[in-house]
């Protein structure tokens, strides 16, 4: 059992309210690196000093909060109305349950019943607005006096490997973490390493844009977890990535154009040290990287991340492998950093 990646996707920390993911990640990293700190936005921030031998700071990011919904409104039932906080596709909604606000009260997300649907209302999928959060409360006076407006919801599923995949809420992107804790435990690098645990990524990558402005490195390595479409699919589409064949090395999104020099070195990396890797099919979604690579005058950026199945759902699946293989990569790339691999010609 991986008890890092287990406590990680357990703790809570949806987008703007990460204080439990926050404070549990300040806690594993303490005692390996020289200093830390919160910002204003709630990123924490880690410094490990390097070995002197290069000059370089090298900033390694990966976001902390995962999706989850926020509550608009309390009906006269005592029902919970609420909003996404990130991106979800309302069909992973319905009959799952979730712990909402401080108190951690065990709701479950309900709509209308089948049999009072009309012919049409069968036929599409509900919408969030038309489901409600059931907490037991038998009126609005008796819910009002356990959640608040603006309270957080988050998924309640617990960790459980299976064979060599795992499930888990939040591996989106507590993987991403949960590699970046491994790397702080590892030996000092050559140049001090300055890690970010970035708040709101899921709600426009907010927490990434301070922490680099903050820091402003000469290069900055992104860690994340990316939606893996390897499902068998009528039409035989290849898959953007897939479980089991290795870390994912981004080159292009939606927002971002990797920088070419650093994805030429994680892969030139990668089949010098015999470690399996897949170049991600270039289109949708995006990283932390977009925003970091835009702060001030500009910061050579790259994404490598563990593939995983059913993104931004209550239960995402990665590969234990692909995981041990992100960390192994990210490690031996920022060893083999140097200037001259992102110097401008």
């Amino acid at each position: 059992m991986n008890e890092l990646l287990k406590n990680l996707t357990e703790a809570v920390g949806v987008s703007g309210d990460e204080k439990e993911i926050r404070r549990l990640i300040r806690d594993l990293i303490a005692d390996h690196v020289d200093e830390w700190h919160v910002d204003a936005l709630g990123n924490l921030i880690a410094i490990k000093k390097g070995t002197g031998v290069s000059d370089l700071r090298v900033l390694v990011d990966a976001h902390m909060d995962e999706v989850g919904l926020m509550i608009t409104d309390i009906g006269s039932d005592g029902m919970l109305k609420f909003a996404a906080v990130g991106g979800f596709d309302p069909r992973s909604l319905l009959g799952k349950v979730v712990q909402v606000g401080p108190k951690k009260l065990t709701g479950v997300i309900g709509a209308k019943p089948i049999h009072l649907l009309d012919a049409g209302e069968r036929g599409s999928v509900v919408q969030i607005d038309a489901m409600r959060i059931d907490i037991g409360a038998k009126n609005k006076e008796v819910a009002n006096g356990k959640v608040k407006i603006g309270d957080r919801a988050a998924f309640v599923t617990e960790y459980e490997e299976l064979g060599p995949t795992a499930i888990g809420k939040a591996f989106d992107n507590r993987a991403g973490c949960a590699a970046l804790v491994e790397l702080l435990r590892a030996k000092p690098y050559p140049f001090d390493l300055i890690a970010s645990f970035t708040v709101q990524e899921e709600v426009g990558l907010r927490g990434a844009e301070v922490a680099a402005y903050g820091v402003q490195p000469d290069a900055a390595l992104v860690l994340e977890c990316t939606p893996a479409y390897d499902l068998p699919n009528e039409n035989d589409v290849s898959p953007n990535v897939a479980l089991g064949k290795g870390p994912s090395i981004y080159v292009m999104d939606r927002v971002t154009i990797q920088d070419p020099r650093l994805v030429a070195h994680i892969t030139r990396t990668a089949v010098a040290h015999d470690i399996p890797f897949q170049i991600r099919q270039p289109g949708g979604g995006g990283t932390n990287t977009a925003t970091i690579q835009r702060t001030g005058a500009g910061i050579p950026a790259a994404t490598i991340a563990v593939p995983g199945r059913y993104a931004h759902t209550p239960a995402l699946m990665i590969n234990l492998d692909d995981y041990a293989n992100v960390v192994k990569l990210a490690e031996a790339v920022l060893r083999g950093l140097t200037a001259d691999v992102v110097k401008r010609n």
